[in-house]
């Protein structure tokens, strides 16, 4: 019987750093060839994008799936599985296959999947990653007051305390089998020992937590963890299921918008910064065509914190843009976010 393919699920909320975690596999992967299945909240396709044009001889665009059709732990049957069947009928079946999970997907429906008929004796999830803003988890903004909640829980048990970002969060630490705290470079020590006192609440027994800056972790620490999590199902706890509630995304907005050739980055974060400030938004990201100049521009942002630079020249072949995908939560007043983008 042949070995069965490893599949590492990367899972985290919105702007956790998944994407730097993963390229970071792909500049060290050491000559073992990866398979990436990229799921995103929202149509631009950043993430791909900026794992496409990452220069690695061993990362081809070919062995870069992206699934636009929704969010992945929703559309496994119609999405997903024929992903995993193409990949491994491949003359040349890839070493690991590494899915980065849109931010809003609950990761537990996703690794059932690999239990289906079609794909259960020809690959296994090795292990799945929970990547943490150990930043925002100190702002409270993923995960509110853990006390509270739980002494409110314990004070009434019929009650729904939890918001939809905090029970995201809580259902991908609840099914990882690692935990990165990342972006540990923004916190200090006192603060960072605290984030990972709220992470452990909700830790199964002897899964790990480590460190990064920038998703900086040795493949050797994340790849090969052999926790053949679809046959260990049972030991992951999900609200969806204790509740039989559906999953689905009606509690958050995204939309994109096109602001044409920029002046200055500068001035676009600055409106970027004022949308942020008079709306709930979660997560902008993004590309920016900048006159006179030949690169292109990425902007990331996680609430008011924003990262911009220049990744690649613009291709010969293709149209230089400016467009940003804004994801927020329910009743994002679309019209007024726009109007402050555009200037």
């Amino acid at each position: 019987m042949s070995t069965k393919i490893p599949a590492t699920v990367i899972t985290g909320f919105l702007g956790a750093g998944k994407t730097s975690l993963v390229r970071h596999l792909i500049e060290n992967a050491r000559g073992r060839r990866l398979a990436l299945i990229i799921n995103e909240f929202g149509d631009l396709g950043v993430d791909r994008e900026l794992l496409a044009g990452c220069g690695v001889e061993n990362c081809r665009e070919e062995d870069i799936v992206e699934l636009t059709n929704g969010c992945i732990c929703c559309t496994v049957a119609d999405d997903f599985l024929p992903t995993i069947e193409k990949l491994l009928n491949q003359p040349q079946p890839p070493d690991h296959i590494v899915i980065e999970t849109s931010g809003l997907a609950l990761p537990k429906p996703l690794v059932k999947a690999f239990a289906w008929p079609e794909i259960r004796t020809r690959v296994t999830v090795d292990g799945v990653i929970a990547v943490i803003d150990a930043e925002a988890v100190a702002a409270g903004r993923f995960a509110s007051d853990p006390d509270a909640v739980q002494a409110a829980r314990e004070a009434d048990d019929s009650l729904d305390h939890e918001s939809p970002l905090e029970e995201l969060f809580e259902e991908q630490v609840q099914c990882a089998d690692m935990v990165v705290l990342n972006k540990a470079d923004r916190v200090d020590a006192a603060t960072l020992e605290a984030v990972t006192a709220t992470v452990a609440r909700h830790l199964r027994p002897a899964v790990k937590t480590v460190v990064s800056v920038q998703g900086g972790i040795d493949p050797l620490v994340l790849l090969g963890l052999g926790a053949a999590a679809e046959d260990d199902l049972d030991s992951r706890p999900s609200h969806h299921e204790l509740e039989g509630e559906d999953h689905d995304h009606d509690d958050f907005d995204s939309f994109v918008i096109g602001l044409g050739t920029v002046e200055t980055p500068e001035a676009v974060e600055a409106r970027i910064l004022a949308a942020v400030a008079a709306h709930d938004i979660l997560r902008i990201k993004g590309f920016l065509d900048v006159a006179g100049k030949p690169m292109r521009h990425v902007v990331q942002g996680v609430g008011d914190r924003i990262q911009r630079y220049y990744d690649r020249r613009w291709k010969p072949e293709e149209e230089r843009r400016s467009e940003l995908v804004v994801i927020g939560q329910r009743g994002l007043d679309r019209a007024a976010v726009e109007s402050i983008l555009r200037g």
